[in-house]
């Protein structure tokens, strides 16, 4: 008896594998952004900790908070771009490009994982406030709102914003154009943090 109801339990799990999906296809490709500006490999910075520029993850609203390109389709609703995916949430990645883009065009020590970024006293934050694709315009924007509290306790605020028209509504296209986009911004944040 026990045989025979172990069988027929094995032979409806077989019948449901055909039902159950754990999980859907992996995407073709993955997108990322890839810093125009770096350091050569062997460069060195050194100094004290304290006088680091710290580079955090900028917020974001759920929109962002996914691996997912968000379209806006008119002023009240939104939808992702099919077959576009981010290797890693956008976040992540901007700071990335910040972090490479400020160490390679400016003058200071960036630190930007780990335990040494919460001591620095001079912290570059802020919200990554867009990165995604305008089906109104055809167009990709990248724009942050940057927050940099300086070692003295002064804090400076500045909007950084980049629009590239004219992209096709396919990822790859897309891809390519916020990555664009997040270097120009980076390259700017870089000359404003100095």
């Amino acid at each position: 008896m026990h045989k025979n109801t172990f069988l027929a339990a094995i032979a409806s799990l077989g019948l449901l594998s055909g039902c159950i999906s754990l999980g859907s296809e992996p995407p073709e490709q993955l997108l990322t952004l890839t810093p125009s500006a770096t350091i050569p490999a062997g460069a060195a910075a050194e100094g004290e900790v304290s006088a680091a520029l710290a580079i955090q993850v900028p917020n974001v609203t759920q929109r962002l908070n996914v691996t997912r390109v968000p379209v806006t389709t008119s002023d009240s609703s939104l939808a992702y771009l099919e077959g576009a995916f981010w290797v890693e949430k956008p976040a992540q990645l901007f700071r990335n490009v910040l972090a490479e883009t400020i160490r390679a065009k400016g003058n200071r020590l960036v630190v930007s994982a780990g335990e040494l970024e919460y001591v620095a006293r001079t912290q570059l934050t802020g919200q990554l406030v867009d990165m995604g694709y305008d089906a109104t315009t055809g167009s990709v924007v990248v724009r942050f709102d940057a927050v940099l509290r300086a070692d003295d306790g002064t804090i400076r605020t500045r909007r950084f914003e980049e629009s590239i028209p004219g992209v096709l509504p396919e990822a790859v296209a897309v891809g390519a154009a916020l990555n664009e986009a997040s270097n120009t911004v980076a390259d700017e944040v870089a000359e404003w943090v100095g």
